[in-house]
């Protein structure tokens, strides 16, 4: 299973923060694209992340996963600042394959954004609804995000990206912010995470060590029933392929035992995400 993946098509036009002309991202990227590394590495099924703060995208996204059994089901988008968008929200949720909503936080001006008193609506509406929220956010959003899930301790939350660490910094002051922030919304809450986008944080020469002590740390503090392994494809195209992400992801929760790298790169995503 690998809890994160994109599609897009640029002439859509809702992608405002993809580099126009950029060789790696500015291209489409459909079902037919990825076939051939899922089969490679074994993936038989993914969960299909929103890439555009539209819910026309999720719309599109909704239709993709209608037309390709390997999409087992998509996390999306609404304006939480819309209180109409309720409904939307409610017509999405009816859909079989809707899990959840991603608002793009990393990309919000205000770091305290989603603690505003007027998304409140928002996020009582994902409770009820049952649905699940993909907390997109850098270390410095840490605080705010474990205010959050205190205050909405029903909603099922898990953390891209593992908050996104600054790995190519390799400075230790980085490292220990990210890794006091990630432990607190581990023991404090609780969020699952997902062992995904740390190739696109390091280095463009990245080596398996340079990513070790962030999954270890990641791996240590959630425990692998709380962790899901992602590929963010195609964005890790700016690093690396598809194969060496997931070979790499591999060699990193090798010390596992066999049923915990099971979760790891299937069972977790599953429970949370509720896939049959």
């Amino acid at each position: 299973m690998d809890a994160h993946q994109h599609f897009w098509h640029p002439a859509r036009g809702d992608y405002g923060w993809m580099p126009p002309g950029d060789p790696v991202l500015s291209r489409p990227y459909l079902p037919a694209d990825l076939a051939p590394a899922l089969d490679a590495a074994g993936v038989s099924r993914t969960v299909l992340v929103q890439a555009a703060p539209t819910s026309r995208e999720t719309e599109y996204l909704l239709g993709i996963a209608d037309a390709s059994e390997r999409v087992a089901g998509v996390v999306g988008w609404i304006d939480f600042e819309r209180p109409e968008e309720i409904e939307t929200l409610r017509r999405f949720a009816a859909h079989p394959k809707f899990l959840g909503v991603r608002p793009m936080i990393q990309d919000l001006p205000d770091d305290g954004w989603m603690l505003r008193p007027e998304l409140d609506w928002a996020f009582r509406a994902i409770c009820d609804l049952d649905l699940s929220f993909d907390a997109l956010g850098f270390p410095r959003h840490a605080e705010n995000f474990s205010a959050l899930f205190e205050r909405y301790p029903s909603m099922r939350v898990v953390i891209d990206h593992c908050l996104k660490p600054t790995i190519a910094d390799e400075s230790p002051e980085s490292f220990d912010e990210w890794a006091r922030g990630i432990a607190r919304l581990a023991s404090g809450t609780g969020a699952f995470c997902k062992l995904s986008g740390l190739v696109t944080e390091a280095r463009s020469d990245f080596r398996r060590e340079d990513l070790a002590y962030y999954s270890a740390h990641v791996l240590e503090v959630f425990g692998p029933e709380r962790v899901m392994w992602g590929s963010d494809w195609p964005v890790c195209r700016l690093r690396c392929d598809y194969a060496d992400w997931h070979r790499t992801a591999v060699s990193l929760a090798a010390h596992l035992s066999e049923a915990d790298r099971a979760l790891v790169f299937g069972g977790t995503a599953r429970q949370f995400y509720r896939l049959t």
